[in-house]
């Protein structure tokens, strides 16, 4: 359906059309309709279905349809997301629908200077993107008023859910007023989605998006099976053996990141990685140089990586196999976007079958195995950049640094 049809105001039309929209996706289709008549909206959709466009759309033009209260000087409509990435990106999509209309937008998020910020929502902000922890800091000083607010609109909230936000949601809607319009972005729903949900919205549309495929066509999955400390040789071998591709390797956990871009730097491979301990300014760094393709490999976690819009991605490494099923989708769902092919590697060592075996359950299927023989396994290993290290003083000199961190622990116990 063409987004004429739903009488947007001609300068929202002008500016979806600059951003290359055309026909909706179903879960625009679904939603805009309600939220133009002022429905609450609970809605379940996967992400890259272009959910970010399906509530910022229609908010935006009943912003347009009604004036500021002149008393008011709070912010008028507020967007909440999980991470400092999502909250930039949703940004920038809003900020090009309201662009030439009177509309301000602000983002805020932790690990950035909140004076700039403060002086903004000084003079009234009508839509605010922020994640729950700097949102709450700023109420809490006094500095961000949201009394009046018209719009109250949580993306990803099993992932704000996931990551232990669900206080700081509930402690930020005591700021809201009761007569609102409450829309309820997620990827996935269970009871204590459903449970926060229902708190939060009055006589929703319900909108369920179920994909005939868990994943896009146009990826190919396949899987390999790989002791744990070998896997290092093969993500160096699939990217030496693709040099014009880029790639997202997923690990479980922020010291994996750490470990995987040390072998691949030993490697002689430059590489990228995000993950919670990053201050934000280092996260945006990575992004921008994976982004410009100053590096070809990002190594995420799917904390940091959920959600994050990253074009032209051709592999997606599953390093490690997730541990929640659904993070498979949410992961490969970085490659193989529109009409591109994308590629999805899963490494499985023996003690991450359980994983996978849930996994393939979750998909309804099993991944193709890639076959290797003992001597395919021994050429890689042999080839890589890593075989020439002395691995023997690496490891002595590792046990020396540790002595010397207990020592100084020790002697400041004893002071």
């Amino acid at each position: 359906m063409k987004f004429e049809a739903f009488r947007l105001k001609p300068i929202i039309l002008s500016n979806i059309a600059q951003m290359g929209f055309s026909r909706t996706t179903d879960i625009q289709f679904k939603a805009i309709p309600p939220i133009m008549n002022g429905d609450d909206v609970l809605a379940i959709a996967q992400t890259g279905t272009g959910k970010t466009a399906a509530f910022a759309i229609p908010a935006i033009d009943n912003l347009l349809s009604r004036k500021r209260n002149a008393d008011y000087m709070g912010v008028r409509c507020l967007i909440m997301e999980p991470t400092h990435e999502l909250a930039q990106q949703t940004g920038k999509v809003v900020e090009q629908i309201t662009h030439g209309t009177p509309l301000n937008v602000l983002v805020i998020h932790g690990g950035s200077n909140q004076e700039p910020q403060i002086e903004q929502l000084k003079k009234g902000v009508d839509i605010l993107i922020a994640t729950p922890g700097r949102l709450f800091d700023l109420v809490h000083q006094g500095y961000l008023k949201t009394f009046g607010a018209e719009i109250l609109i949580l993306d990803e909230a099993d992932h704000m859910l996931d990551m232990g936000f669900i206080n700081d949601i509930r402690q930020i809607v005591k700021y809201l007023p009761k007569r609102r319009q409450t829309l309820f972005f997620s990827a996935t729903i269970d009871e204590k989605i459903k449970k926060l949900a229902y708190s939060l919205v009055v006589k929703p549309v319900n909108i369920r998006i179920s994909p005939k495929n868990m994943v896009a066509k146009n990826v190919t999955h396949t899987l390999i099976y790989v002791p744990m400390d070998e896997k290092r040789f093969f993500l160096e071998r699939i990217y030496n053996e693709n040099p014009q591709s880029k790639f997202i390797v997923f690990v479980r956990t922020k010291i994996r990141a750490e470990r995987v871009l040390q072998a691949m730097q030993r490697a002689g491979i430059e590489a990228v990685n995000m993950h919670g301990d990053k201050s934000q300014t280092e996260r945006t760094a990575s992004l921008e140089a994976f982004r410009s393709g100053k590096v070809r490999m990002l190594i995420a976690t799917d904390i940091t990586a959920r959600g994050i819009d990253l074009p032209a991605l051709d592999y997606v490494v599953n390093y490690d196999v997730p541990d929640v099923p659904e993070n498979y989708v949410h992961r490969v769902g970085r490659t193989g976007r529109g009409v591109n092919k994308g590629y999805a590697v899963t490494m499985c060592a023996k003690e991450e079958t359980d994983n996978l075996a849930a996994v393939e359950d979750y998909l309804g299927g099993k991944i193709d195995v890639i076959e290797m023989s003992a001597t395919d396994r021994e050429a890689t290993i042999d080839f890589s950049q890593e075989k020439n290290i002395n691995w023997k003083q690496m490891l002595s000199d590792e046990i020396d640094k540790e002595l010397m961190r207990e020592s100084k622990q020790g002697k400041k116990k004893k002071k």
